[in-house]
């Protein structure tokens, strides 16, 4: 089964990205080398965000995130494993874990 780790993050975590790239890095190795990584990337700092909302069949844009928060969407990793043990397993070796938060999701699939 497919899972998304949700990494959240906060400002200060991405201007000191450089810093925790090494352990996200090895982070991910790990995945491809248990052969559970099935996707993800980072994402760029909630300012360059742009929502969208439709509102009576006329697109609404607005510059930034969907929610002010302190912390935020900073990136993703799919995983496909066994169970969501398995998938919270891996998620508590994600960087983030030990100082902001990570969320743990079932992907639902693609309908063709």
């Amino acid at each position: 089964m497919k899972y998304a780790i949700l990494v959240y993050e906060t400002e200060q975590d991405f201007l000191d990205r450089e810093k925790h790239m090494p352990a996200y890095n090895a982070y991910s190795q790990a995945l491809v080398e248990a052969g559970v990584a099935a996707g993800g990337a980072a994402l760029h700092p909630s300012h360059a965000a742009t929502t969208l909302r439709l509102q009576n069949g006329t697109r609404q844009v607005e510059d930034g995130p969907y929610a002010d928060t302190k912390e935020q969407l900073g990136g993703f990793f799919i995983i496909d494993v066994a169970n969501l043990d398995a998938a919270l397993d891996w998620a508590s070796r994600c960087p983030a874990a030990s100082n902001c938060a990570v969320e743990v999701r079932p992907v639902l699939p693609m309908q063709a």
